[in-house]
């Protein structure tokens, strides 16, 4: 009896985590489509192929789906590597690589960002994640910029404070669309903006 019992605490949490991914990959489907603002909870259990009250054993509401969402995002591959590079003993390599990881991780998730962002204004669950995902991106910015005036790298008469509002500008999700939308392709992005960059803030 108690090797049974062992067996089936192994294997819940288990089911537990794939019922998760289940559901964040519906919303992402949802997102992806351009119809996650406008579906209700039910529709999302019907999506993930699961019952509306397993869904709510997981996420309570809208806000915790997106959450989920915001969550999925750590793990993005350019995200880590953004964190890491502003640590880069060269201070010049990690200005230009912490750009070049931004650009890389707001083109992975392109498709369901841009969704994301258009609905912020009216859908507090999406822009609960857009103010989110500011705040993070400040968090490593205002690292940079520390780090740059501590190597001497910034402009004369440069402070930090300017350093940080120029580079959450030339990082920004909004700044790469519009460059998207100017029919950049991700490489010509990532320059223009390390470009921009070093012209503007470094000495």
């Amino acid at each position: 009896m108690s090797t049974t019992r062992a067996y089936r605490t192994r294997k819940r949490p288990q089911r537990s985590q794939q019922t998760r991914e289940r559901i964040t990959d519906a919303v992402r489907e949802l997102l992806a489509e351009g119809t996650f603002h406008e579906s209700t909870v039910e529709e999302v259990a019907d999506r993930a192929g699961i019952a509306r009250a397993t869904l709510y054993q997981h996420f309570g509401s809208r806000l915790e789906l997106v959450d989920a969402i915001c969550d999925t995002f750590d793990a993005n591959p350019a995200l880590l590597a953004l964190r890491e590079s502003v640590q880069l003993p060269d201070a010049d390599a990690a200005l230009a690589e912490t750009i070049a990881n931004a650009a890389g991780f707001w083109s992975s998730e392109d498709q369901i960002l841009s969704q994301l962002y258009d609905v912020a204004a009216i859908d507090p669950a999406a822009q609960d994640l857009v103010e989110r995902q500011r705040a993070d991106r400040r968090s490593e910015i205002e690292r940079l910029a520390n780090r740059l005036r501590s190597a001497g790298r910034l402009r004369a008469r440069m402070t930090e404070r300017q350093a940080v509002a120029l580079l959450m500008v030339l990082t920004s999700y909004d700044t790469y669309r519009e460059l998207r939308e100017a029919g950049l392709a991700r490489g010509k992005i990532t320059k223009t903006l390390q470009d921009t960059a070093r012209k503007l803030l470094l000495a």
